[in-house]
């Protein structure tokens, strides 16, 4: 039952994602696909539209596996060794400077959201 759960989850997200496509090929406008889609979801969990406990499983799934979705782009560094050179290195300082200004803000966010979320609950109880 599990299976079946996760699939179905799946096939919600692929649903958002594929109502992003739509969007930007009606419109046009220059935001890609996936992240019309994750607005769109986005909106939909805040409002109250859809419930977390229906896409939790396919999203858990998704991240158990996100580190194969960047194995593409390491394989293009690899074939591409002028990367390498000293235009190479300010990239990878860009990129890692911006990793780890990320997962420092989305720590500081994930933290507020958690003491906010403490805070409702006990204020419930």
């Amino acid at each position: 039952m599990q299976i079946i759960r996760t699939i179905v989850q799946i096939g919600i997200l692929t649903i958002y994602y594929y109502l992003g496509v739509l969007i930007v090929n009606i419109t046009g406008i220059f935001i890609p696909a996936s992240i019309v889609g994750l607005i769109l979801l986005w909106l939909s969990l805040y409002f109250k539209l859809l419930k977390v406990e229906f896409i939790r499983d396919g999203a858990t799934f998704f991240l158990a596996f996100l580190t194969l979705f960047f194995i593409p782009s390491t394989i293009g560094v690899v074939d591409h060794p002028e990367l390498l050179s000293k235009a190479g290195l300010y990239l990878i300082l860009a990129v890692i400077i911006s990793t780890l200004v990320t997962i420092a803000l989305t720590g500081k966010w994930s933290g507020w959201i958690e003491k906010k979320e403490a805070a409702v609950k006990d204020g419930e109880q």
